[in-house]
């Protein structure tokens, strides 16, 4: 099994974007489901965004929708979270993460974890 790396993180005033990306080195995640969480200091780690295997089927927590775009490319082996429109509470430490079932919010379906990337908002 492979490993997830994120990366794109960074700060970023608010109003502004940022683009993630999350590669898979080692193995190949094209055939599973794909996720994005996120955890601010002294919170829980939360939902964000998910994708299914073949990319058509999409999901988002209400706080981000509508500003927010996840993506996928299987060619390159890569999920992206295409952020739009940040806000200060959009920081937190921003997770990639894999599932063998459908899409779903939940944490436990997510077995395979990237070791996060700081996404910082300033006001």
């Amino acid at each position: 099994q492979g490993q997830l790396v994120e990366s794109g993180g960074g700060l970023v005033q608010a109003g502004g974007s940022l683009r993630l990306s999350c590669a898979a080195s080692g193995g190949t995640f094209s055939g599973y489901t794909m996720g994005w969480f996120r955890q601010a200091p002294g919170k829980e780690r939360e939902f964000v965004a998910a994708v299914t295997a073949t990319g058509d089927t999409t999901r988002y927590a209400d706080s981000v929708k509508g500003r927010f775009t996840i993506s996928r490319d299987n060619a390159k082996n890569t999920v992206y979270l295409q952020m739009n429109s940040l806000k200060p509470e959009d920081t937190a430490v921003y997770y990639c993460a894999a599932s063998v079932w459908t899409i779903s919010s939940s944490r436990s379906y997510y077995k395979v974890w990237g070791q996060g990337t700081q996404v910082t908002v300033s006001s």
